[in-house]
């Protein structure tokens, strides 16, 4: 595929995302995603006081928020002031919002919709790591960007009133610099520079890129400099530290604006309020009470059913899971891409192809890695099966979704070619279509499983 169509999909999957996503900003009941009134109240908060937030005692209330989120007429109906547990939160995602709050006097769809575009940027870059690691193979980039663009629950979350979105897309944008990073022995500094930049704007937004972006961006660094290491000096102008320097010089700047600020507010070493905010956030059910109530081996069972639900579409305040067929199709998708990935994997190492364990694979699977671990470190303590917090490593999982599926095409493809061997005419170009044609046909699935999802399970069920 040449890059100039693949860069035409990517716009048509732009499109179709951007439509698709102005319409749950549009039609999803307002306050129906995990914690949207919690976030628009921080925007609200920075508006009315021209100041930041602090999180206080009585800022969460557990039976409240049980009695809000109970049914779809109590979100509609109860005030959602009392809902200001988000407000420890790294505030660059709200300074965003704020402008926009105050330009539409606090028109929710508004804010929605800039978390869209956010999402579209996102989109792209999800691409544009694709293309950065299968430079030879875009229509693996392009499965991942759509795999990024049509996962149902990331669509509704990328709808919604959140911080995540814009964390999503520094995390994104920070491990494309990191890549970038192996195209040659001296980076330019500049490049480096805005690396250092874009880690630093992270760390204003949301402490999951405290545990993803930053230990990949770290990990990068070493990597490349160990690399070319063996060169001499005159090969690679100027002292290695360089690249440390203009990477952390700016983001701990940056970092320590909100650090210095977090220190006088709430004391100790509580850098980001996390230390205030479990001291406040009380009263959430803890995985030891449910495995004393469950028993170890149901707790888990729920855990993973749970997680894997929701990770594709459990709507609302998790109240709206979509029907059973749809998980097992998407279960039976999901098997057929590890399982194929891993088949990819071997094949590739047996064959010692160049970048088996090269920095690009390592990289992105280090980020899974500490996503599923956050998530997993989380759930030692409390009950939050929300597979929502893996959507950080989306990019990665999506990549492995396309690589699996298209090394079981590439198998019956040559298997249809061996057995039309004998044909006069060469039917490889019209297989090779076909391939293609059958990869894009899963992801016309998940674009039509989003419209279906809005339309038949969010609308319905979660409006008063």
């Amino acid at each position: 595929m040449s890059r100039s169509s693949a860069t035409l999909i990517l716009l048509v999957l732009l499109i179709v995302f951007l439509a698709i996503g102005a319409a749950y900003a549009i039609s999803t009941p307002q306050w129906q995603a995990p914690d949207e009134p919690a976030h628009y109240n921080y925007i609200k908060y920075i508006v009315e006081h021209g100041a930041l937030p602090v999180l206080q005692a009585g800022d969460y209330d557990q039976a409240y928020n049980e009695n809000f989120t109970r049914t779809p007429q109590n979100t509609q109906k109860l005030l959602i002031d009392p809902l200001r547990y988000e407000n420890y939160s790294p505030p660059l995602y709200y300074l965003l919002a704020a402008p926009i709050y105050a330009a539409t006097e606090g028109w929710l769809v508004a804010l929605r919709l800039l978390s869209v575009a956010l999402g579209g940027a996102l989109v792209v870059v999800a691409y544009l790591i694709g293309a950065e690691v299968f430079p030879d193979r875009l229509h693996i980039a392009l499965g991942g960007a759509a795999f990024a663009a049509f996962v149902p629950q990331h669509v509704a979350m990328l709808s919604a009133v959140n911080s995540d979105v814009m964390a999503e897309l520094l995390i994104a944008l920070c491990v494309y610099q990191a890549l970038r990073l192996f195209r040659s022995p001296q980076p330019s500094q500049r490049a480096v520079l805005m690396l250092g930049v874009t880690l630093g704007l992270g760390l204003l937004t949301k402490a999951t890129v405290y545990y993803t972006a930053l230990p990949v961006v770290i990990v990068a660094l070493i990597w490349h400099a160990r690399l070319h290491a063996h060169l001499p000096l005159r090969a690679v102008p100027g002292p290695r530290t360089t690249h440390y320097v203009l990477v952390f010089v700016p983001a701990l700047t940056l970092g320590a604006l909100l650090w210095v600020r977090n220190l006088g507010v709430y004391g100790g070493l509580d850098i980001l309020g996390l230390a205030r905010h479990n001291a406040i956030v009380v009263g959430q059910p803890t995985t030891a009470e449910w495995i004393t109530q469950y028993g170890f081996a149901d707790t888990l069972w729920r855990g993973l059913t749970t997680a894997f639900h929701s990770f594709w579409g459990q709507f609302g305040w998790m109240a709206v899971p979509m029907p059973d067929n749809v998980y097992l199709i998407l279960g039976a998708l999901s098997a057929a891409g590890v399982v194929g990935w891993v088949w990819w994997l071997i094949v590739r190492c047996r064959r010692q192809v160049a970048g088996c364990s090269g920095p690009h694979g390592v990289l992105l699977t280090l980020l899974v890695v500490l996503t599923f671990g956050g998530l997993l470190y989380y759930n030692l303590t409390f009950v939050q099966h929300q597979g929502r917090y893996l959507f950080p490593a989306l990019i990665p999982l999506g990549l492995l979704f396309t690589l699996g599926l298209d090394q079981w095409l590439s198998k019956i493809k040559a298997v249809a070619i061996k057995l039309t061997s004998k044909s006069k005419r060469d039917l490889t170009p019209w297989l090779d279509e076909a391939q293609l044609l059958a990869l894009a046909l899963v992801f016309l699935y998940l674009v039509r499983l989003c419209v279906v999802a809005l339309q038949n399970y969010i609308i319905p069920n979660l409006s008063a």
